[in-house]
């Protein structure tokens, strides 16, 4: 099993940081610095608290005036990069926002600090205090020619960006987003092709309709915007949702049957369930989507009904068979429970077939 991240802020981390600040500022307090972040409380923090806790301890012990700490910390940023670093920007997303005279300051450390982690977290406290000035900015490094810039315009504005606090308003009312989405709907940078797919995922969940009506428009404009549709009606084609499933060739799949489905009456936790079945028709499939669902048990003895892809092609073919494992060896993102489970097959959002499974 991988390290959890938060044990990467370490002091083998922080050590030639501190050093790389103290040769550039000797007023900065290495050792008090240090003390302040490896205290009694650091091994009760978790990963975001651990970064807000380095924040603070430079906020303690870098000048008191923020235009001088914000741009040692910049240089800072740039020798040494990477997601455990994420305390740079933390600095300006705890502090920056406070007083708008900082905001100039802030938006160019963002821009020099986004290009060595990422700066998503920290633009969003701009964007509840300042909406419309960090709006303007955001457009501007929205055509940028540093795709890192691009991508923070949308990254930063996702209304449920995770680890991130929530953009209610914004949630609510997408259209200051979509302004700036529309301008990246043909960004040459898979980078930052899959920020705005996932934008709009989020926009998905609150606005189905109006997603797909900006999919539709966008439909065809380049490969690149293709891509990025596609991938953000991700969620709306697990749903089955009819206007999806239309939009990118996913027909009726009544004639379609399941055959021949077979399925392991029970599994341990720690091994695989294998599944397999047989699709036919009396036609050619054309453009199926082929996914299977399992309706896992909670703890308080529901079920929860999770989703996964199998396949999706262009089928000349009126007959296909597919055999799959499902293993249910224990992960840090999903806790499985003993007891009865289904397993589901779907074609083209259809439920077709169905058959129990015990967990053992």
């Amino acid at each position: 099993m991988a390290e959890p991240m938060k044990n990467q802020l370490n002091i083998e981390l922080l050590k030639p940081i501190v050093t790389f600040i103290k040769q550039a500022n000797s007023n900065f307090d290495a050792e008090k610095f240090i003390a302040l972040v490896f205290d009694d409380h650091w091994k009760n923090l978790e990963l975001k608290q651990r970064y807000r806790k380095i924040s603070e301890s430079f906020k303690k012990t870098l000048p008191n005036d923020y235009a001088t700490a914000v741009e040692l910390l910049g240089k800072a940023s740039q020798a040494f990069t990477g997601f455990e670093t994420l305390f740079f920007p933390d600095f300006i997303e705890a502090y920056g926002w406070q007083q708008k005279q900082h905001f100039d300051v802030s938006m160019k450390a963002i821009e020099t600090m986004t290009a060595s982690s990422s700066a998503e977290f920290a633009i969003r406290p701009f964007i509840k205090k300042y909406p419309l000035q960090t709006f303007q900015q955001l457009q501007q490094w929205a055509v940028s020619d540093n795709e890192h810039l691009r991508r923070l315009a949308s990254e930063g504005t996702r209304p449920k960006l995770p680890w991130a606090s929530q953009l209610k308003e914004l949630a609510q009312d997408p259209t200051p987003n979509i302004l700036i989405l529309e301008l990246l709907k043909k960004d040459p940078s898979k980078y930052v092709q899959k920020s705005v797919a996932n934008h709009l995922n989020d926009i998905s969940k609150d606005h189905p309709e109006r997603v797909l009506k900006i999919c539709s428009k966008w439909q065809g404009s380049s490969p690149q915007t293709n891509w990025i549709i596609k991938h953000a009606c991700r969620t709306l084609l697990k749903q089955a949702h009819p206007q999806a499933l239309r939009l990118f060739g996913y027909s009726n799949a009544d004639d379609i049957k399941v055959t021949e489905f077979t399925l392991e009456p029970q599994v341990i936790i720690g091994g695989k369930l294998h599944f397999s079945f047989k699709l036919s028709s009396p036609h050619l499939f054309g453009k199926t989507r082929i996914e299977y669902a399992i309706h896992f048990m909670k703890s308080n003895g529901k079920t929860n009904k999770k989703i996964f892809k199998i396949s999706e092609a262009d089928y000349p073919v009126n007959e296909k068979e597919i055999s799959k494992n499902y293993s249910f060896k224990n992960i840090t993102t999903r806790k499985y429970y003993l007891g009865k489970h289904q397993l589901e097959v779907i074609i083209n959002g259809q439920s077709k077939a169905c058959r129990d499974f015990l967990l053992i």
